[in-house]
């Protein structure tokens, strides 16, 4: 898929349900603790992007874009596109990007059957009522890897009690529906992918895995 057609397809109706995420943006946190969290995150995604050279790029669930600027740093010959759920204040974040950055759903991506060879998702799995819609659409469109990542359970709530977050809702992330530990994430990605590396820097799981390619009967 070349840029134009994948910037003219990154345009859909949104699927009934999708949840935002909540509106912290712990990208540019300047608590020494959480800076040395996601130091650990990053140095995890440059492991999960080393020896890929993809041409056609797709992060879902972009948020302000911080992870697609780094993909356009990372691989500068690609067409990296990044795509949300609709959001007035991502509009504005977005607004002083140069990337291609579209409204759209997970669970219903707008770009054929293999055509983007890196599709990444950090945090947002955890947010989507029907993850496996979401990760079925991901291996649909997937003609390469793909690198995903959620918060590890329950380490994650365990993190945010400790820190006095959400007590009532017992450390659990507002727009956070699913839940999984480690072993668990892997078993559910592995219902449509084949999970090549596997990362846990504190307190997430990241994975790259590759979609399972259909067994042709003799």
């Amino acid at each position: 898929m070349n840029e134009s057609a994948a910037t003219a397809a990154a345009s859909t109706e949104i699927q009934p349900g999708n949840v935002a995420g909540n509106t912290y943006d712990k990208y540019a946190s300047t608590n020494p603790i959480e800076q040395r969290m996601m130091s650990g995150f990053f140095g995890a995604l440059d492991d999960m992007l080393d020896g890929l050279e993809p041409s056609v790029i797709v992060e879902v669930g972009a948020g302000e874009g911080h992870v697609t600027e780094q993909l356009v740093e990372r691989f500068p010959q690609a067409t990296v596109v990044g795509l949300d759920l609709p959001d007035s204040e991502l509009a504005d974040d977005w607004a002083s990007l140069d990337v291609p950055m579209f409204f759209g759903d997970m669970t219903r991506l707008p770009f054929p059957d293999d055509s983007i060879d890196l599709v990444v998702g950090l945090e947002v799995l955890e947010h989507v009522p029907s993850p496996e819609r979401a990760l079925a659409e991901i291996a649909r469109v997937c003609a390469g890897a793909a690198v995903l990542s959620v918060p590890r359970e329950p380490i994650w709530r365990i993190g945010n009690m400790a820190r006095g977050r959400y007590l009532r809702d017992l450390g659990n992330t507002p727009g956070h529906v699913n839940h999984w530990s480690a072993r668990s994430f892997e078993r559910l990605v592995d219902e449509h992918f084949t999970v090549e590396r596997t990362a846990r820097p504190l307190p997430w799981t990241m994975l790259r895995a590759v979609p399972v390619v259909p067994s042709v009967a003799g």
